[in-house]
């Protein structure tokens, strides 16, 4: 037993020496060069590092959309009773929560599909549909999530200006090539907060071949289910479209990682052949269920959404700054030059609030503001215009 144990010990002295070394044995060919190049996401630092680092005792993160009420309490309280469970792996299937959004959306448990946060979902869709030499077309300065997905697979991605900060839809048509397997549109876009009409939509939609999958990011669509002439996605009943929504957003559960998708059974069920087979987590679909249901909370956060985008941008107005209309939680300011930006980024740090520069986004010159608290948004106010004087 004792010679079984040492030589256990060796091979993990060697794996570690061989992991350590500046020229580790494993064969530089087993890394695809898509994947060498490959720019991961970069999320920003911690609060508590962020704390540390700028000797500060209060933070404020406006930077990741996060709904500031927190997470409704109906779902905390579920949270509790499912953890009873933990020891237990989720049912595979979801089909719970599958079948509660199912209800919510009137249709069947078969168009649903559930993912730890809709990335997990875009990322299904991605390993199931794409190979070869396939193409995505999609725009430049939207989620940067979906080009890390993308250029993970070596699929080749065409990238189309945006317009006035907006989708440019005729553009995105005019690249689509017999090469093309999916579309990808945000709506409302993340990071601008534009949304394209309903008019446009359908002019778009009706000139995609039958081998193009749109998908559509539906993120943000609760802040924007109001307006007017917005294309909600569940009412075109198209057999090419899928739709990406979440929990994360005006639902409050970022951290649970929760979203789902919605569209024709024959598609979803191959995107459901290739998830991993327990996720999303017990908590995370016991969470989902009763936030689904919890229309009071969503009303709150609607409310709340509303009250800090209207100070938030009379503020801006007053400062005599542009910004972009937006139709999501967050609000996003240009700038005459990225060096502009990086100032003002570093300077509200060391007043405590974090702000997300969209330079990895593609828009250099630009911030992006969530929308928060009252007090959140005046403190943000307060140190903005101290930073901008």
């Amino acid at each position: 037993m004792s010679t079984f144990i040492e030589r256990l010990a060796r091979m993990a002295e060697s794996r570690k020496t061989a992991v350590e070394s500046d020229n580790p044995s494993v064969p530089r060919r087993l890394v695809p060069a898509h994947i060498e190049r490959l720019k991961a996401y970069q999320p920003g630092r911690p609060a508590d590092q962020l704390k540390q680092e700028l000797g500060i005792e209060h933070f404020i993160n406006l930077a990741s959309n996060e709904n500031a009420l927190g997470p409704p309490a109906s779902a905390e309280a579920a949270i509790q009773a499912a953890m009873k469970e933990m020891n237990r792996y989720p049912e595979m299937g979801g089909i719970k929560l599958r079948e509660a959004l199912a209800q919510t959306y009137k249709v069947k448990v078969g168009n649903v599909a559930i993912g730890s946060g809709s990335e997990s979902i875009m990322a299904n869709i991605i390993r199931a549909f794409l190979h070869g030499d396939d193409e995505v077309v999609t725009s430049e300065g939207t989620f940067i999530g979906f080009y890390v997905l993308v250029n993970s697979q070596g699929v080749k991605l065409k990238l189309v200006p945006l317009k006035n900060y907006q989708f440019d839809l005729e553009g995105i048509a005019d690249a689509i090539s017999e090469k093309t397997k999916i579309v990808y549109l945000c709506n409302p876009n993340n990071p601008t907060g534009t949304v394209f009409s309903r008019a446009d939509f359908e002019v778009f939609i009706r000139r995609i071949p039958e081998h193009v999958l749109v998908i559509l990011d539906e993120a943000y669509f609760e802040f924007a289910m109001g307006v007017a002439d917005f294309p909600d996605s569940m009412t075109y009943r198209y057999d090419n479209v899928l739709t990406l929504r979440t929990f994360s957003k005006a639902y409050g559960l970022a951290g649970n990682r929760l979203g789902y998708g919605l569209g024709h059974d024959y598609l979803i069920g191959f995107v459901n052949k290739v998830k991993l087979p327990f996720e999303p987590n017990n908590l995370a679909q016991a969470a989902g269920i009763a936030a689904l249901n919890d229309t009071d909370f969503l009303r709150r956060a609607l409310a709340n959404n509303d009250a800090g985008m209207k100070m938030l941008t009379e503020e801006f107005e007053r400062l005599g700054l542009c910004y972009v209309k937006s139709h999501g939680n967050f609000v996003m300011l240009p700038f005459p030059s990225q060096q502009t930006v990086t100032a003002l980024h570093e300077g509200l740090l060391r007043q405590g609030i974090a702000v997300r520069p969209l330079h990895a986004f593609g828009l250099p010159n630009c911030l992006r503001i969530t929308v928060g608290l009252p007090d959140e948004n005046e403190a943000f106010i307060r140190a903005f215009s101290k930073v901008l004087s």
